[in-house]
This record gives C-alpha cells, structure tokens and sequence, in this order.
C-alpha cells in the first residue's frame, strides 16, 4: 500500500467530493488549496489494512469508493466491528482532538476500495486558524455522536430480528415505498459484527424474513417487499 500524489486529473475529480464534505465545505480557496497539496490517494485491496488500532495517527480520511470497516481488537484477536464506511464519509478525523494521537480502531478494506489521505497536522493547523473550519468538525462529530446514540438504542432495546431489518432498510433509498433489489456486498460476518449477532443468528433471520414474505436472497442479491411496511413495523416495533 503507497500513497500518491494527486495529479492534475485527480484534483479535478477530487475537489468537487472533497468539496462535499463538511470538514472541508467552508474552506476558502487559499486553506482549500491547502488541503488539496496534502492529499494522498491510498489504493486498498480487498482484506488489506488502511491502519492498526494503537497505530500513530498522522491522516485523516475520506472514503473515494469502495467500503472500509472499523473494528476494534481485542488482545486475543477477536474482532467488533464499529462502523461501516461508505464513499463520501470522512473517518478519524476525531484523533486531531486526542492527546494520544493514535488511532483507537483498525479500518480495514472490505471490497478493494480508493480513500484519500489528508495529513491531519495541516488540517490541525487550519482549525487554529479557523472558526468555521472549527464548527464545521464540530457539526461533524455531533452528527456523529447522535448517530452513535441511536446506535446504542438499536443495538441494546430492538432484538435481532429488528437490528437486521433495520441495516436492510439502510440500504434503501427513502423514497422506495413498495420494493427494492440491491446488492448486498458486505460479508455476512461482517454485518452479523456490526448488529452485534452470531453470523448463525444473522442465516436463521435471513430466513425467518424469507419465511414470512419480507424478502428474497439469491446469493448476494436481496429484494425487500411491501417496504413501507417493514419501515412501519421497524417503527412500531412489532418485530
């Protein structure tokens, strides 16, 4: 794993996603500029290691494509998997605020995956600078937190079942009412990590669903029907 430079074709593509991101929204074109000199892109292959837990951080990120995991690991090896990255979402930017300055997970390429690099002492430097580049982390970290919090209420008062049918529903845009058909390229363990169940308990729900009428999966292809019903009965908690 290298990192490049950007060249003038890359910059042309990154900056308007860069652009997008609420870390770097509110920028003027000298401090945005900035940020652009100290990007790297980062080429992941399946499996491989973007970075370690306890590693010195040095880089914040930002996901180009692909899907990038956070775990944490324990000393005997086990794996929990915290978050999910997907393209457009940036990632450690959390450890600039850290006395410790490492990074506290491993984030690991799940699909071979593009994220760009952005050396975190500039970006520091920024924020000394810059009010709004300090309330634009700071919206940031609290959309985060909420999510967080919401986290915490699905993964400890909804049951398995509800847990799977709610990451479902995620990957479906809100404006589908009837069904959707989408591939689901998250390994099944790795999504079982993330709800917090067995990768056993994940195949018995996948069944029960398929059992019941809400759903259909050949291979990695899965088609969700009447969502509008599951959507209400995620919320009524009838699950």
């Amino acid at each position: 794993m290298k990192r490049t430079q950007l060249t003038e074709l890359d910059i042309a593509g990154a900056a308007p996603r860069l652009r997008q991101c609420v870390l770097f929204a509110d920028l003027d074109r000298e401090q945005f500029d900035g940020v652009i000199r100290h990007t790297r892109r980062v080429v992941l292959q399946e499996n491989e290691v973007l970075f370690e837990q306890q590693q010195p951080a040095r880089e914040i990120f930002l996901l180009e494509s692909g899907q990038v995991k956070l775990a944490l690991v324990s000393p005997e090896g086990h794996e929990k998997v915290i978050d999910l990255i997907s393209p457009g979402t940036s990632f450690a930017e959390a450890i600039m605020f850290s006395r410790h300055h490492t990074y506290p997970v491993t984030a690991t390429a799940i699909v071979a995956s593009r994220v760009w690099s952005i050396d975190a002492s500039y970006y520091a430097g920024i924020l000394h600078q810059s009010t709004d580049a300090c309330f634009a982390v700071m919206a940031q970290m609290s959309r985060r937190l909420h999510w967080q919090v919401a986290e915490l209420d699905r993964l400890t008062l909804h049951n398995a079942t509800s847990r799977v049918v709610r990451y479902l529903l995620d990957q479906v845009p809100s404006t589908h009412l009837v069904a959707s058909e989408f591939q689901l390229d998250t390994p099944k363990h790795v999504i079982a990590s993330r709800l917090s169940i067995t990768p056993e308990t994940l195949s018995r729900t996948f069944a029960k669903l398929s059992r019941e009428g809400y759903l259909e999966i050949t291979d990695n292809t899965v088609r969700l029907h009447d969502i509008e019903k599951l959507r209400a009965q995620v919320q009524s908690g009838t699950f």
